[in-house]
């Protein structure tokens, strides 16, 4: 009697015929197969188990392959240490202005025509099926900057098969909230974090000019979900604001570009972003300008008032003698626009009330009672003769 081989005994078989190697993936659920722990994946290379066709959106922009920053020893372990970041990091990722990387409807609609592999993609996100489509369309298209160190997922003879791999820079993806790799576009993969055991220092297959274990890029989910991600503009040397689930309809220059160039290799040192500034009100200083005064307050004269003068302490005049030379004769008083004088000198101590005239000094003549009138102004200041 014929008996249908079981998924798992194909999968061995083709892992045993080599076919796996070139697919980079290995049998699910067993153990990770020998001496093949990652498979390096080049940008347009779909591989053999892809779960659907390109929806990459044009040829990958893949950098240039010279680097400018050392490269890195292995860790003691005898292992690689790779560049870790967060899905947040401005520059992580590239892409051009309101051009998508991928083409979402298109990966929706592959899936939807064949249900058990639309069943097998939602399961490995964790997602869904009825809710794949959503999931889907909140995802960024985006290129990697960075060889990135990866979980792959194919789909071969009706199963899933998981593997590590290293996307090459220049690989379209589609990122989740977080920032993570989730959607490989030119085969249609799931994709998720590295197993904690994969060494990109051990990778197998053709590997790509500029290849280096040591500046290898694992994501971390960001702290918290992302707005919009911060993209290089490779082609022109710019900063990309892209919002999140948007292909690139959204794109906009940011409102605070990163604290670096956009060509930095963002597998080398950054800068630490600048904390948002703070506004703290300052008190005032005693350089600073005072108010205007009003023109009702008694404050300093309008412009077109003459400066007032502070009057000279009067000085009696002796018994018998003309009055002091110089004392102008009483004139009418002229309408004027200018503040009325208090009476009192501005500033000088004064111990008489304001308005009160001195008190005649004693003497046995009897006063000639001639009365003075001397102009202040809008103030008449009387003034007296003995």
């Amino acid at each position: 009697m014929h008996v249908r081989p079981r998924p798992y005994r194909t999968a061995s078989a083709l892992f045993s015929a080599g076919l796996l190697l070139a697919a980079g993936c290995s049998a699910g659920g067993g153990s990770r197969p020998e001496p093949v722990d990652v498979v390096l994946q080049a940008a347009a290379d779909p591989g053999t188990a892809p779960f659907t066709a390109s929806t990459a959106g044009g040829p990958a922009a893949v950098p240039d392959a010279t680097r400018s920053a050392p490269v890195r020893s292995p860790s003691p372990g005898g292992g690689t240490r790779e560049v870790r970041r967060a899905g947040s990091t401005p520059g992580l990722y590239a892409g051009t202005r309101a051009v998508p990387s991928c083409d979402v409807e298109a990966q929706i609609r592959m899936l939807a025509v064949d249900p058990a592999r639309e069943e097998a993609f939602a399961r490995t996100l964790s997602v869904g099926r009825d809710r794949l489509a959503g999931f889907l369309r909140g995802l960024t298209p985006v290129l990697l900057r960075a060889d990135t160190l990866v979980t792959g997922h194919g789909f071969l003879a009706g199963s899933v098969l998981t593997y590590q791999a290293v996307l090459q820079a220049g690989t379209a993806v589609m990122v989740d909230s977080r920032g993570v790799p989730r959607v490989r576009c030119v085969c249609g993969n799931p994709l998720g974090p590295p197993d904690g055991a994969a060494d990109a220092g051990a990778g197998a297959g053709e590997g790509w000019e500029g290849f280096d274990p040591a500046r290898t890029v694992v994501v971390e989910p960001a702290a918290r979900p992302v707005a919009e991600l911060v993209i290089a503009d490779e082609a022109h040397h710019s900063w990309i604001a892209r919002p999140a689930g948007d292909p690139g309809a959204g794109d906009r220059v940011p409102e605070v570009p990163p604290p670096y160039d956009p060509g930095t290799d963002i597998t080398g040192p950054l800068p630490d972003l600048p904390p948002p500034p703070t506004r703290t009100p300052r008190p005032p200083t005693a350089s600073a300008r005072p108010e205007e005064p009003s023109p009702s307050s008694p404050g300093r004269p309008p412009g077109d008032c003459p400066p007032s003068r502070t009057p000279a302490p009067e000085t009696p005049t002796p018994p018998g003698e003309p009055a002091v030379a110089g004392d102008p004769p009483a004139r009418a008083p002229v309408e004027t626009r200018c503040p009325e004088e208090s009476g009192e000198p501005t500033g000088a101590p004064s111990g008489e009330p304001s308005g009160v005239p001195p008190e005649p000094p004693a003497t046995d003549e009897p006063p000639t009672a001639v009365l003075l009138r001397r102009d202040r102004g809008a103030v008449t200041v009387p003034a007296y003769r003995w």
